[in-house]
């Protein structure tokens, strides 16, 4: 789901991260803010302030995602569920769950805890909103706070509608879950509903840009085009983890492993593994398959061409770490994990210092899609 992530902060715990994508939606929400909402209900003030209300405004959006996302994860935290941190993209914010929930009770839980803390967050600002008034707050920050309570509000909703992987969503595969004891026809009748609500949000983002409202429109159709799309991939997403839980690394492991010795030229090993092999990264070893470690097209690519035949591949191989190797027992499932994270689509299997076979995600995949096949 994400590409480039940049660290925030942490908290209680939980690391926050923003994609690049939040940064792009931030200013543009800053200034359909500043030159859209904001002049059209509050007349006669000076652009510096509606720049400064949208930027607030935008800043308070932020804060009251972290809060939704971070309710998640406290719950998740207090039934035992590993998360991996909190990561704002460019439709909102998403608590990264390691595993699925253990029963449909942690489930709903976890998922009604989001909508309910935007619920307290859009009255808190309401309140806020009221005594303001009352008490004559300057009408730029009254009408920032106006703005936080209404869309609390609307998130709440937006997220209770019953299409996954919205919190309600997840409210209504937990009770299906809860009903049949079955997480995976659960899943598949919810991400159903999920696509449904999607493919319903496209179609009125087409009306509206046929009636004028381009903007709208186009927030509409967008919006049901991910959440089509994230419908689709979290059941496509259990499945995969279904498939491959319990199956080890030994499995699909390949032992006859190409590999270099560190005393070979990197002419030599361009020209009669890189080119021979297609692949990036090759391990190096010696003495009968001791793992030293690994050498990879990006590392050759920064020594000059002309040094090829003079530098070794001892020079330039890097040490082995957890992104790069796994052992043979491991769960496939860890394996996919990794290379998910990492970008890397091969991994080296390591036991006891020694190099004893490959695994490739095209080996993972092929299984995938047999037990996806054979088990529908």
């Amino acid at each position: 789901m994400f590409g480039n992530r940049i660290k925030l902060f942490k908290l209680l715990g939980f690391e926050v991260r923003v994609d690049w994508s939040w940064i792009i939606i931030a200013i543009l929400i800053a200034w359909s803010l500043s030159k859209g909402l904001f002049p059209s209900y509050y007349k006669n003030l000076s652009p510096q302030t509606y720049w400064w209300m949208g930027i607030i405004g935008a800043a308070g959006l932020f804060l009251s995602i972290i809060a939704h996302e971070f309710s998640h994860s406290l719950v998740a935290r207090k039934y035992g569920l590993p998360m991996k941190g909190i990561t704002l993209f460019i439709f909102g914010g998403v608590a990264e769950m390691e595993d699925e929930p253990p029963s449909a009770k942690v489930e709903f839980m976890m998922a009604i805890a989001g909508p309910l803390s935007s619920i307290l967050i859009a009255l808190i600002f309401y309140g806020i909103h009221a005594a303001g008034k009352q008490v004559g707050l300057a009408q730029p920050i009254n009408g920032v706070v106006a703005y936080l309570a209404m869309i609390n509000g609307i998130l709440a909703v937006f997220n209770l509608l019953p299409a996954f992987p919205l919190d309600g969503g997840r409210v209504l595969r937990s009770i299906l879950w809860g009903v049949k004891k079955n997480l995976r026809w659960a899943t598949y009748v919810s991400s159903r509903i999920g696509s449904g609500f999607g493919i319903l949000l496209i179609v009125l983002g087409v009306i509206q840009v046929f009636r004028g409202n381009f903007i709208g429109g186009m927030w509409w159709f967008l919006i049901g085009m991910f959440l089509q799309g994230a419908a689709k991939a979290s059941y496509q997403q259990l499945l995969t983890r279904r498939a491959l839980e319990g199956e080890s690394v030994r499995r699909f492991m390949k032992t006859d492993a190409v590999t270099v010795s560190p005393s070979i030229s990197l002419e030599q090993l361009v020209e009669n593994y890189i080119y021979k092999y297609h692949f990036k990264m090759i391990p190096v070893v010696e003495d009968h398959d001791r793992l030293l470690g690994c050498v990879t097209t990006k590392q050759i690519k920064e020594i000059p061409r002309e040094e090829w035949s003079r530098r070794t591949v001892g020079d330039v191989a890097s040490q082995c770490t957890s992104e790069n190797t796994i052992e043979p027992e491991a769960d496939a499932m860890k394996a996919l994990s990794i290379m998910k994270q990492t970008g890397n689509s091969r991994l080296m299997v390591v036991e006891g210092g020694r190099l004893v076979g490959i695994i490739a995600l095209k080996d993972l995949l092929e299984l995938l899609s047999l037990k996806v096949e054979l088990e529908q």
